[in-house]
């Protein structure tokens, strides 16, 4: 790639072949059928738009008791009826399935309190594309009401094409023989944000008929929303070593920085080149307050033609596109208390006891030489546009199944992002308060109120970053399925195999333009322009919805440029983005599966026994290239991209088993065990190198990564009661090998670093650091408990009162990347997690409360050395129903009713490291369906 010209994709993608290996009776059932068992056609009428509660419950009931292996599935009105701002909102209800929360929008799925990035996700069969820039899926661009139905599968079957470390999700859209009639359904709603306090519209229909052996049905959705978030974040640990090893002209940051924190704490430091010690004394990073306005607007639309001349034949056509623009703007205002031209001053108070079993001491409340103030005005506006398209094909043929299937995912992702920096360096004063932190005035004569004072804040910098990311994915597939009566062998049921071909691209291309004056190569604004030389607003009408919600205790206020003015100002005539050689890479990979499995049924005594058998051979090679970035030979400021290119290639064979036993009418004993694989990111397999200037590394992307593999087995209970009674309850255990982690690879000695303004910052030694797959296995360990019944069951005066909720405990080896060995599970991985629902409905009326509950765990890791856990969260939602009429109803529901907030802290919740309010979320609308 040159002059931001992309490399093409390769030509002539071959598309053979291939399997899942189900039997698809109906669209909307594909992912109950992906079992390989046969479905009973009475399930076909069950997956509609009811309008019922308690009725979604007993389809998703009967979908789990007729498949094979451990599932969970929701359909159309318990994904449309909740409150939820999106698809990922809808599946946290669902057993073991949590969401990771983004300024109050739920945005990724974790099963099983596992990581996301653990769990394969598929749209009517095909993987899917999000423009993610990894393999993990943005739930946040789809919209939920044009989704018709989720199995979460928790244990896979040889036909699946990825098992999952954590589960798969597969989504289903709906078709039109899906319905006995002709269907129209439209909805229409307004939601009221309590800190925006904007309204945002969404709408919604769904139009469905067949006629003759011809069907067809389209449903769209489009949505607003407008949502402010104010926060107190970004104070993370900084270890002492950022002063401790200056040499040459700021040598005097080391002397000063162990001076006082001698004189102040007793703390002696021999040789200050030892990360050892000086990594484990830390103190304020950046202590920021920031406020955020995020606007998205979302559209969906299905689109299902079905021809379907006989009980024997049906050839279906899926499209799914959709669009989801983002815009948030982020207004910060700043006190980088490690600036590069600072020193300790005063250490008014530190603790050396509460982090004492890592060897950590923390300043908790310091006085800095030189912080360097600052006031962000950030623009981040992403464009997503997603298409897929499938062709799918049912025959029965003398006794056997034929199902095929060609299909196409991909997304484009645009992300353009601003920030307008103006700088102000000066003595402060900052601290840890009960929910953050703040900064205030110190004794030095030379500090000032950093939120008030514009004329001392110069302009730095307006960097825009331009980002494209292209994700593409191609299936075949081709399954044959042979049900049996053998005379000699009677309890083989049926027999399946089949073949799946995939073929995945993902291309990123990225560059960075930075103004510094009123032309290209000007740099006359920097350091002479001053914030008040720019047209100034308060932060209280920068964002709608009134004064900022302050955490600290001197409530501060301020003005700074809007970003609508920095973007008219800034982007001179001309401006442009390049895309950059060094940024650039791409990686294709091709797999071919074969599989082969079979269906037992016969009975235990007098127990009924299924067991399903099977075996998966996946081939995968990958091919990744980019760019190697390396400091400039000659001595010069930069570094130079070279070209680089490398192939990998892997093979896997996976078995698994499902078995269900009935040890009396509607007591199941279910039991699996496979091995399965789950890849890794393609972000991280791309060949290339990047530098982290203020952590002193290089990462490099590593193309002989493997998967990360489990040998899982569960067993369970699940007992069903009636029409709409399930208890279950499961073990399960999984040893997880070949985790993917960051590991220091090698170092590249006495490496010139550069300030932005191009003054030598110092020489360094900076270590490699790269993705590998880990030495040894862990295990994962967890109990789940479903309980879903109406009180009926209790009582015949509670009748139309219901309970649905679920409850999953994790016990885990697996440890964090920490570089200072500091005990952490993975990224995303939450001890507990539970959902809880109470609802009552009758004729007229329906009402719903819904609690969902995560239990701690850790977000990232600082520096790579200083865990930062998001806090346990729990909310509460509701929904409230009247039917006007048969065909009218009208809803109110609410998202966040007791205005929870969200929070995280470095290893200990005395060490707060954000606190944010994202408000409660009202709506009213009303639905008809004909």
């Amino acid at each position: 790639m040159k002059n931001g010209k992309k490399i093409p994709l390769r030509a002539n993608k071959t598309l053979l072949s291939s399997v899942l290996g189900k039997m698809i009776v109906g669209a909307t059932l594909t992912a109950a059928a992906a079992h390989g068992m046969a479905q009973d056609a009475s399930l076909l009428e069950e997956v509609v738009v009811t309008g019922s509660y308690a009725k979604s419950l007993e389809k998703a009931i009967d979908i789990k008791r007729t498949t094979t292996g451990f599932s969970d599935s929701i359909v159309a009105t318990d994904i449309a009826d909740f409150p939820e701002q999106n698809l990922a909102e809808a599946l946290q209800r669902m057993p073991g399935v949590t969401i990771e929360r983004n300024k109050g929008l739920g945005s990724k799925v974790n099963v099983r309190s596992l990581p996301s990035e653990f769990t394969y996700v598929s749209i009517n069969n095909l993987s899917t594309a999000s423009g993610s820039g990894g393999r993990d899926v943005e739930f946040d661009i789809f919209a939920s009401e044009i989704i018709q139905s989720v199995t979460v599968k928790k244990s896979p079957t040889a036909a699946d094409e990825e098992g999952g470390i954590a589960g798969s999700v597969l989504i289903s859209t709906a078709r039109p023989f899906d319905y006995n009639d002709a269907k129209f359904v439209v909805s229409a709603e307004g939601a009221h944000n309590s800190i925006s306090e904007e309204i945002d519209p969404k709408v919604s229909f769904l139009a469905s008929n067949t006629f003759g052996d011809f069907g067809a049905l389209v449903s769209v959705s489009v949505a607003e929303r407008t949502n402010r978030t104010d926060s107190n974040s970004g104070i993370n640990f900084r270890p002492l070593s950022r002063w401790t090893e200056k040499t040459g002209s700021s040598k005097w940051q080391a002397d000063q920085t162990l001076a006082v924190l001698e004189r102040d704490t007793g703390i002696v430091i021999d040789d200050r080149f030892n990360k050892d010690i000086t990594n484990r004394i830390v103190f304020h990073d950046k202590i920021g307050d920031r406020a955020y306005l995020n606007e998205q607007e979302k559209w969906g639309v299905t689109a299902a033609f079905q021809y379907q001349p006989s009980d024997t034949f049906s050839l279906a056509f899926d499209a799914m596109l959709g669009g989801y623009d983002n815009t948030e703007d982020e207004y910060d205002a700043a006190a980088y208390t490690a600036s590069s031209i600072s020193a300790l001053e005063t250490i008014h108070d530190y603790d050396s006891t509460t982090l004492a079993e890592h060897g950590i001491v923390v300043l908790r409340d310091v006085s800095y030489a030189a912080t360097q103030h600052e006031f962000l005005s950030k623009e981040n506006v992403h464009k997503t546009d997603f298409t897929q398209y499938s062709l799918n094909m049912d025959w029965e043929l003398e006794g056997w199944f034929i199902e095929g299937l060609v299909g196409y995912s991909g997304a484009e992702k645009t992300s353009d992002t601003s920030n307008l920096k103006h700088v102000a360096y000066a003595p402060s004063r900052s601290r840890y308060t009960s929910t953050g932190g703040e900064t205030v005035v110190s004794a030095n004569p030379a500090s000032f109120d950093m939120y008030n004072s514009p004329d001392k804040y110069l302009f730095d910098s307006y960097e825009v970053n331009l980002e494209e990311i292209q994700d593409d994915k191609y299936a075949a597939q081709l399954d044959f399925i042979k049900p049996l009566e053998l005379n000699a062998f009677s309890a083989l049921n049926q027999v399946q195999f089949g073949a799946r071909y995939t073929d995945k691209s993902k291309e990123r291309n990225r560059g960075t333009n930075t103004v510094r004056g009123p032309k290209a190569g000007d740099s006359s604004w920097r350091n002479v322009r001053t914030l008040q030389d720019s047209e100034l607003t308060l932060i209280s009408d920068l964002v709608p919805g009134g004064a900022y919600l302050s955490q600290s205790s001197n409530s501060p206020t301020w003005s700074q440029v809007s970003n609508s003015y920095a973007r008219n100002t800034f982007r001179y005539d001309g401006f442009s983005v390049d895309f950059a050689d060094s940024e650039y890479y791409r990686v294709d990979e091709e797999v071919l599966s074969l599989y082969a499995m079979a269906d037992f049924k016969f009975d235990v005594a007098t127990m009924p026994t299924t067991i399903n058998a099977g075996v998966r051979s996946v081939d995968t090679s990958v091919l990744s290239f980019g760019y190697h970035q390396v400091q400039n030979s000659d001595g010069s400021t930069g570094y130079t991209p070279t070209p680089i290119s490398k192939e990998g290639n892997y093979s896997d064979v996976l078995p698994s088993v499902n078995m269900s036993m009935e040890l009396r009418d509607g007591l199941l004993l279910r039991a699996a065990a496979s091995e399965t694989l789950i890849r890794p990111a393609l972000g991280d397999i791309a060949y290339k190198r990047t530098v982290s200037l203020n952590d002193f590394k290089y990462r490099d992307g590593n193309p002989d990564l493997k998967p990360t593999y489990a040998d899982q087995w569960e067993l369970g209970l699940e007992w069903y009661v009636g029409d709409g009674a399930l208890f279950a309850a499961s073990y399960f255990e999984k040893k997880i090998e070949g985790v993917v982690r960051e590991s220091l690879t090698g170092v590249v000695k006495d490496v010139t670093k550069y300030n932005a303004n191009g003054t030598i910052d110092g020489v360094y030694d900076f270590e490699i650091y790269q993705k590998v797959n880990a030495e040894g296995d862990y295990d994962v360990s967890g109990v789940e408990l479903i309980a879903q019944f109406p009180l009926n069951m209790v009582h015949k005066s509670l009748d139309g009162f219901g309970i649905n909720a679920n409850f999953t405990m994790l016990d885990n080896s697996l440890t964090g990347e920490s570089d200072l060995g500091i005990p952490t599970p993975p990224e995303g991985l939450a001890d507990e997690t539970y959902n809880l629902t109470f609802y009552y409905e009758n004729a007229t009326f329906d009402a719903r409360i819904s609690y969902n509950y995560k239990d701690k765990y850790v977000e990232y890791i600082s520096s790579d050395m200083y865990p930062v856990y998001r806090k346990a969260y729990g909310q509460t939602d509701i929904s409230l129903g009247y039917q006007v009429t048969d065909a009218i109803k009208v809803v109110l529901e609410g998202i966040n009713i007791t205005d929870e907030e969200t929070s995280a802290y470095t290893i200990d919740p005395s060490f707060p490291s954000m606190y944010e309010f994202s408000g409660r979320r009202i709506s009213l609308g009303v639905r008809a369906d004909f």
